[in-house]
């Protein structure tokens, strides 16, 4: 997760999505930020919300680089069947195809991040596994493809712990050598919420800051260090546990406010609590025994099979918009 810093009265969030770190922001200061936008729709049950970062002032407000941040919310991926599951995969190939502003016929490479000994930070790894992946078809058997087939290549890095190399400086290599014309990125990400895990989609055209995702990377993947334009999939699959627990506090402090008499000893002495001290004082008392910890849903692994499944289609559908599902699928089987 991000560790971000809001100057001195607020403590960091802890969060990955844009759309947390305004709640958050907007909670605190009971008022919308300066130079930050939002627009929110309803596709049947799926909630889906875009917040722009337009200016410097929005950009060091919510601590994320100044664009434009897409967030899909839908209810439980679980529960869903192949239809509903195909449905969600439409939706996320056509916000995905707003931010994909290159020529059909121009050549992307997909990047799963991650470590797919974690599962949940295996998403991206195992996306990898299920794109269709098309430029050695175009290079080896031209004449027997779709000439309006898009070239697309992948890979899953890995690792610092498992390569010895900073994941940046692989794509950086590759990038230089293959020359894409856009890069997407895929990457499991920490919430602040944990209804949000597992159940949320993220799309943003800044790519990747360094310190974000479950792994906190360490690295940058952006136009800036690839040269190319850089979108960044992510998808929460752990929640910070000092986090929780202090929004499982905040909760029994309102729970016994509303409890409890105004004008009450007790009711005053909750009332005087000043939650950022509470949040310093948690994470304080907290640090030696959870340290780092991160928590994750006990059905992870079956969810982030769904969730792979899911997003490979989205990106598929996406990245060929001359194909039809049945036609990649002939493909991939």
């Amino acid at each position: 997760g991000n560790h971000i810093k809001r100057g001195d009265t607020m403590n960091r969030i802890r969060t990955d999505l844009a759309i947390e770190t305004k709640e958050i922001l907007e909670g605190k200061e009971k008022k919308s930020i300066n130079g930050v936008e939002s627009f929110e729709e309803s596709i049947g049950d799926v909630k889906v919300t875009k917040v722009n970062i337009v200016t410097n002032e929005g950009e060091k407000a919510m601590g994320k680089p100044k664009g434009s941040y897409l967030t899909i919310e839908i209810k439980e991926i679980l529960n869903y069947d192949n239809e509903s599951q195909m449905a969600i995969s439409q939706i996320i190939s056509d916000k995905l195809k707003e931010y994909i502003n290159i020529e059909p016929f121009k050549t992307v490479l997909v990047v799963g991040l991650g470590n797919w000994n974690i599962t949940p930070d295996a998403l991206g790894p195992k996306v990898v596994e299920k794109l269709f992946v098309t430029r050695h078809l175009k290079e080896l058997m031209p004449d027997s493809i779709d000439e309006r087939m898009r070239p697309v290549c992948a890979i899953a890095p890995g690792v610092l712990g498992l390569t010895g190399m900073e994941t940046s400086e692989v794509i950086r290599g590759i990038a230089e050598k293959i020359k894409p014309d856009m890069v997407i990125c895929i990457d499991a990400l920490s919430s602040r919420k944990m209804d949000r895990v597992n159940t949320t989609f993220q799309i943003g055209n800044t790519g990747i800051s360094p310190g974000s995702g479950v792994g906190n990377r360490r690295m940058e993947l952006s136009l800036k260090t690839l040269n190319v334009p850089v979108i960044a999939i992510g998808v929460p699959t752990v929640v910070d546990a000092a986090t929780m627990a202090n929004d499982t506090i905040d909760l029994v402090i309102d729970e016994m406010m509303s409890q409890s008499k105004n004008g009450t000893e007790f009711y005053s002495m909750l009332k005087s609590i000043d939650k950022n001290e509470k949040e310093t004082l948690i994470k304080e008392v907290l640090n030696p025994y959870l340290g780092d910890l991160v928590v994750t849903p006990k059905d992870v692994d079956l969810a982030i099979e769904t969730l792979s499944k899911v997003l490979a289609n989205g990106i598929n559908l996406a990245l060929q918009p001359f194909m039809e599902q049945q036609d990649i699928d002939a493909y991939l089987n």
